[in-house]
């Protein structure tokens, strides 16, 4: 598996997660969600160069243009909730990409709030056979709900290439999905920031917080 962390190339995508973070720019809910589109639709753009092209002739109103033109089946995935705003940035990009959808949650199992598991709910998606899967979640904090949702994904087809997409990671959810998928040279993980460590909690330090509540308001416990 490759890793791309893209904070280590400077570009207005650093802006964009520097606002995510930022306290009191949290505080505007509509600039969060956006944020997290503009990310998704940079990250988009990144991964579209990485797909294959095909020559296409394309007729103008003054003649015809030879265009190369992505070839690849696209299927984005998400995984609810906090992946929304994040989708829709690639679905800017991918406009006519079919869609797949994961529900997948985080609960502690202790009172303590220590032992954190993820939760598989609802999914569905079109026939993954030979397409290229983009898999958007906005946070890898231990990198389980990653993996849980690809491996709900994959039981509905088997992509030709997969691109995994987070805008914060720890560094603890990478390695983990690097031991994974040490021998897929089919699968891309891409970052828009790399952080150190997980809390107690298994929240990303230092983060940013709740993405799921910044973006949509608090939830009710699951526990």
């Amino acid at each position: 598996m490759k890793v791309v962390n893209m904070s280590l190339t400077a570009s207005v995508m650093n802006q964009f997660v520097a606002e995510l973070r930022d306290v009191n720019v949290q505080k505007d809910r509509m600039r969060f969600r956006r944020n997290l589109e503009r990310i998704g639709e940079m990250q988009a753009y990144e991964i579209s160069k990485n797909l294959s092209y095909a020559e296409r002739v394309v007729q103008t109103p003054l003649g015809k243009a030879n265009m190369e033109l992505p070839r690849e089946q696209v299927v984005v995935g998400t995984v609810f909730r906090a992946g929304l705003p994040h989708h829709q940035g690639f679905l800017n990009v991918f406009d006519g990409a079919d869609n797949a959808f994961v529900s997948a949650f985080r609960y502690y199992k202790d009172e303590a709030q220590r032992e954190v598991d993820v939760h598989i709910e609802y999914i569905v998606t079109p026939d993954l056979n030979g397409r290229t899967l983009l898999l958007v979640d906005p946070m890898l904090a231990t990198g389980e709900s990653m993996e849980l949702a690809l491996d709900a994904l994959v039981t509905r087809g088997k992509p030709s290439q997969i691109h995994l997409a987070c805008v914060v990671a720890s560094q603890t959810g990478v390695d983990h999905l690097l031991e994974l998928y040490a021998e897929r040279d089919d699968i891309t993980l891409w970052c828009a920031a790399i952080d150190p460590m997980l809390n107690e909690y298994s929240y990303i330090v230092p983060g940013l917080g709740d993405a799921g509540d910044l973006a949509f308001g608090k939830k009710l416990s699951n526990r």
